[in-house]
């Protein structure tokens, strides 16, 4: 097999494993996380002392105690990140509207109904831990299956 067969069945088993264990999967992601930003801000601190490394290091060593000890930090910047999103696709379908451009309107307004969910996917996403981890699941099933029919 090639690798990006074996990829796409490890993200497939993955992807199964965050819908699975939601919970479970929600907290070794965001211990993983945060352990790493850890390691990354000691290692930026020790590497150079400038003030860019340390201010850097030292915010990296914080965030990644945020989340090692805090389970909802994960979900709550993926709903932020949703919240993004859906602002940003509000916006361009109501600039796609309101301009002369060639493009269309049904296609402006679709943006627009795709910033909507997102909107909503963030309210989700912030509330419930589980939703993100399922929709990590979700994600990780649909490119596995991409990898793997590559």
């Amino acid at each position: 097999m090639e690798s990006n067969k074996i990829s796409g069945i490890l993200s497939v088993i993955l992807g199964l494993i965050f819908i699975i264990f939601p919970i479970f999967s929600t907290a070794a992601l965001s211990i993983l996380i945060g352990i790493s930003l850890v390691f990354f801000g000691i290692i930026l601190i020790l590497t150079g002392f400038t003030a860019v490394n340390i201010v850097i290091g030292i915010l990296s060593i914080i965030v990644g105690l945020v989340f090692a000890f805090n389970i909802s930090a994960l979900s709550f910047l993926l709903g932020l990140q949703f919240y993004v999103i859906g602002l940003i696709l509000i916006l361009a379908g109501i600039v796609g509207l309101i301009s002369d451009t060639k493009t269309s309107k049904i296609a402006s307004v679709l943006v627009i109904i795709l910033g909507i969910i997102s909107f909503a996917l963030g309210g989700f996403s912030i509330g419930q831990p589980m939703f993100a981890a399922v929709l990590i699941g979700v994600a990780l099933i649909i490119e596995g299956i991409s990898l793997y029919l590559e």
